[in-house]
């Protein structure tokens, strides 16, 4: 049972991940005859806008490695919001597990001065 339950998991995680991307329709051909990027992102489009506004802009630096292509680039740009999500989650979540073992420690040190002052008081 526990191995059919896992392998249906399997399976619809598969299918949630290449369905939609089996499902996008194709890009067509634009205005100018290049096809039309589907994942296109706010820089190219404001590239494609400095040029009117702006004609002899020149940008201050080239990109060391160009992606291949507006999905590449994409992909790599959710895998750095991903590892970026990923270090800001495990520092947090040491901070909070540093947080709570201090308070524990501490908890006895208060328990056990407590402890003394009392038993002072008794002998007194």
């Amino acid at each position: 049972m526990k191995r059919h339950q896992n392998l249906l998991l399997l399976l619809a995680v598969v299918l949630l991940a290449a369905l939609p991307l089996w499902l996008v329709p194709k890009a067509e051909t634009g205005a100018d005859g290049k096809p039309v990027e589907l994942f296109a992102g706010a820089d190219n489009k404001a590239r494609a806008l400095i040029g009117p506004i702006a004609p002899d802009y020149r940008p201050w630096f080239k990109p060391l490695l160009e992606p291949a292509s507006g999905e590449i680039s994409s992909l790599l740009f959710a895998l750095q919001a991903a590892l970026g999500a990923g270090f800001i989650g495990y520092y947090l979540g040491v901070s909070v597990t540093r947080e709570k073992q201090r308070r524990e420690a501490e908890q006895p040190a208060e328990k056990s001065a407590a402890q003394g002052t009392e038993q002072a008081a008794r002998a007194d």
